[in-house]
């Protein structure tokens, strides 16, 4: 049964579901690779696989609902809780959150004899709690599994990585790529130029073709083409890519845009260090934009250096 995954998230499970079955698998595993590989989906399905050991077919039945309704007392998902007020989510994973991992794999679990914690995204964990994390993980007791999911595992501390074995989730060959994305519904011809524009994601190229993603690129494509040979003002288009909730991802689009530039066929050594540092640039606002800055002022900058790198530039930088 293939769960519905995609074929190199089969791989992952099928891989690892014989480790466990082996006895090869040990408390701690690190499920990292480029976010949105479908991680999370995997380790709900190992989780599920642990959960029915030794379960009848009522008892898997029980275990399924729970699982697909978030209720499963023998499993525990972690992530961003919010703050003290209450408004927002939290930008970290805290220490309390780890006590209560602590204290919920002391329990004896309640159906079976397994307990499973999913730790979503891992890489968000502050260091107070890591160093909690990490007697958990030392002191593991039996049929108790603690995942953690990352797509930035150099976060973690070496100490939590190096008790974790690690399922590492990587970007599939083109062609398996291109026949998923057909699979979905997808042109090739638009398959391709999604993949590459997601530069070989396919879950990423999935959601920006069913979504706004790739007539956003277009479109930031041809407003940075505007703007560089003077048809568009820096104001106006700051406040344009900062007007609603797809600010961040109009500067992933231009951030990339302006790399693949610096890389087609350009010999200017001082427009190609120009667009480089934009590249940077680009990425540092769109970390500003998770901050109490104003969004339009950090951009409005930003698109004033873009004007610098690229004088009455008209090329297609698509």
């Amino acid at each position: 049964m293939d769960k519905g995954f995609a074929p190199w998230q089969l791989r992952a499970f099928e891989q690892t579901v014989a480790a466990l079955d082996a006895g090869r698998l040990g408390h701690g595993l690190l499920l990292c690779g480029p976010a949105g590989m479908g991680q999370r989906a995997v380790a709900l399905a190992l989780a599920a696989h642990v959960l029915d050991r030794d379960m009848d077919a009522a008892g898997r039945a029980r275990n399924a609902q729970l699982i697909a309704a978030g209720t499963h007392p023998d499993l525990q998902l972690v992530s961003f809780i919010p703050n003290k007020s209450g408004d927002k989510l939290r930008t970290e994973i805290v220490i309390e959150q780890v006590r209560e991992i602590s204290q919920k794999l002391a329990l004896t679990p309640q159906y079976g004899a397994a307990q499973v914690v999913i730790v979503d995204p891992a890489d968000a964990i502050n260091r107070a709690a890591c160093n909690a994390l990490l007697k958990t993980l030392e002191e593991p007791a039996p049929g108790r599994y603690l995942w953690l999911i990352s797509a930035d595992p150099a976060r973690l501390p070496q100490t939590i990585r190096s008790r974790c074995q690690r399922l590492e989730f990587r970007l599939p060959p083109r062609e398996e790529a291109l026949a998923w994305l057909r699979q979905r519904g997808h042109d090739d011809g638009i398959a391709r130029e999604a993949l590459d524009a997601t530069r070989g994601h396919p879950v990423l190229a999935d959601q920006w073709l069913q979504g706004e993603g790739m007539a956003l690129r277009r479109q930031v494509a041809d407003e940075l083409e505007r703007l560089a040979a003077g048809k568009l003002g820096c104001v106006e288009l700051a406040q344009r890519w900062t007007g609603d909730e797809h600010a961040e991802l109009r500067l992933r689009h231009a951030a990339d845009l302006a790399l693949r530039k610096a890389g087609d066929g350009l010999t200017d050594p001082t427009r190609l260090h120009k667009l480089a540092a934009w590249f940077d640039a680009a990425n540092r606002t769109r970390d500003l934009l998770r901050t109490t800055v104003r969004a339009d002022l950090a951009v409005v900058e930003l698109l004033l250096a873009w004007g610098a790198a690229n004088p009455q530039q008209k090329g297609n930088i698509r």
